[in-house]
């Protein structure tokens, strides 16, 4: 079962349509999403640099046809399609997404299929450039294309097996809408379940209470004037009184004292596996202005880091000091190798697709440049080709500027690049095991030299601090 949109994308203010074209497909192609470009296709264009290709295709349209609509003009389509989780793997909805692009395009324009694999449920999102292959004529968004899409992808649907959508009717409405109850709960949902929980196991008083909502993994700041907290994968807070109704700190304090009687909405929330943590600096916090019951938990929450600490040495076989100092350096060094090992790979990979941009552009302007000599570099036929004379230069420029004199093929540099992003991608495993491993270790270490007094143990906390930023 998979939903779609279609959406037209126009250039936008304040923007390009050369920005407006790599804007749109930089978000779509983002390598986090995409499992490091594993799932993106492209249809007569590079993926790499459809943007560039999409942009000429445009040049050679207004060239052609001497129509230009401006602003209003649409650029590209986008194109989303989202699956029913656990209904198809990534690899074959990137299939079903290129065929669903080439039955709606016939086939007459290029178009890069990304699915994305961030989310609990997978989708893709299709770029269409809007002008045809030939740069004569232009795709139209007709009365009715919604319907047409849904029923090509429902026929694509049945023939691999997914369920389609029964009795589906046009919605502006978030995917969520139709996906029921095994859709994720948005962060504010996870915080009132967590409120629920907390108060569930009825609390003497709010001090209290957020004690609880902490040990439940959600994260309390009163830092500001208003109170905030913030669930495991949030970026920023969420403030308590933006919950509204039940859930607002003036109604959560009268659940407390038992003069607001509420039924609670949800079950259970998800509780994070526990990790060992830094200590809290009690005296900075105290002299910050923290109160007495702040001090209080922050006591017990220290209490509960050492003893994690101790546990942890004591299931990998009793490790001694040095044993913990030399593993905590060892794997500091194993997440510092890997971080240059990626940065490296990278940086050759942005080298490599921007030589296969500059030898796309020079390739498909050759023609135009050779015509524009045989002109006798006249004025008037620049006027009429600038936009591919420019275009001819600048890789020339960029050409002559990294001393390349023989220009590699584009299938040789597509390997390349496929071969740096396979290593990138082991790497990026590594990597992240490696940084969760040295925060662990980090943290253990400058617990346990808070337990044996050694002297440098706030240097070594604070070094902590900052690797954990």
């Amino acid at each position: 079962m998979a939903t779609t949109r279609l959406m037209p994308l126009h250039v936008g203010k304040g923007r390009d349509i050369s920005t407006a074209v790599a804007d749109i497909i930089d978000y779509v192609e983002n390598p986090k999403k995409t499992d490091f470009g594993k799932f993106i296709f492209g249809y007569e264009c590079d993926s790499r640099t459809a943007d560039a290709e999409f942009l000429l295709s445009k040049r050679q349209y207004a060239n052609l046809t001497g129509r230009n609509r401006g602003a209003d003009d649409v650029i590209a389509y986008h194109l989303r399609q989202a699956f029913k989780p656990g209904e198809v793997i990534p690899e074959e909805a990137n299939r079903i997404g290129r065929e669903l692009a080439l039955k709606l395009t016939k086939g007459n324009h290029a178009f890069i299929v990304c699915t994305h694999v961030d989310k609990h449920h997978v989708h893709n999102h299709i770029i269409i450039n809007s002008t045809a292959l030939d740069c004569q004529r232009k795709f139209r968004n007709f009365w009715g294309s919604t319907w047409a899409v849904r029923r090509i992808n429902d026929r694509l649907c049945l023939e691999h097996g997914l369920s389609v959508v029964e009795n589906p009717k046009p919605s502006r409405g978030h995917y969520g809408t139709w996906l029921g109850n095994k859709k994720q709960p948005s962060f504010q949902e996870q915080i009132r379940m967590a409120v629920d929980e907390a108060l569930a196991e009825k609390p003497k008083d709010f001090e209290e209470f957020l004690k609880k909502l902490e040990a439940a993994g959600v994260e309390v700041n009163r830092e500001r004037k208003y109170l905030r907290f913030r669930v495991p994968g949030q970026d920023k807070y969420t403030r308590c009184d933006t919950l509204k109704g039940d859930y607002t700190e003036q109604a959560i304090r009268e659940r407390i004292a038992g003069t607001r009687t509420v039924k609670p909405r949800h079950a259970s929330f998800p509780k994070p596996a526990s990790r060992v943590g830094l200590l809290v600096d009690i005296e900075a916090a105290v002299r910050a202005g923290k109160g007495p019951g702040y001090e209080r938990w922050a006591k017990v929450f220290n209490i509960k880091q050492l003893s994690q600490a101790v546990i942890w040495l004591k299931e990998h076989g009793d490790m001694d000091y040095g044993e913990l100092q030399a593993r905590a350096a060892e794997t500091t060094e194993r997440f510092n190798a890997l971080s240059s090992q990626i940065k490296e790979l990278e940086s050759r990979m942005n080298e490599n697709g921007e030589l296969q941009k500059q030898i796309v552009s020079y390739a498909k302007t050759r023609a135009v440049y050779v015509e524009y000599r045989k002109a006798g570099y006249s004025k008037k036929f620049r006027a009429e080709h600038e936009a591919d004379i420019l275009i001819h230069q600048a890789a020339k420029k960029y050409f002559d500027s990294r001393g390349i004199t023989k220009l590699p093929s584009v299938k040789t540099l597509r390997e390349d690049y496929a071969g740096l992003l396979e290593q990138k991608r082991k790497a990026y495993a590594g990597y992240k095991q490696a940084r969760s491993d040295m925060k662990e270790l980090q943290n253990i270490k400058a617990n346990v030299d808070y337990l044996l007094d050694v002297p440098a143990r706030h240097e070594a906390r604070e070094k902590s601090g900052k690797s954990r930023q």
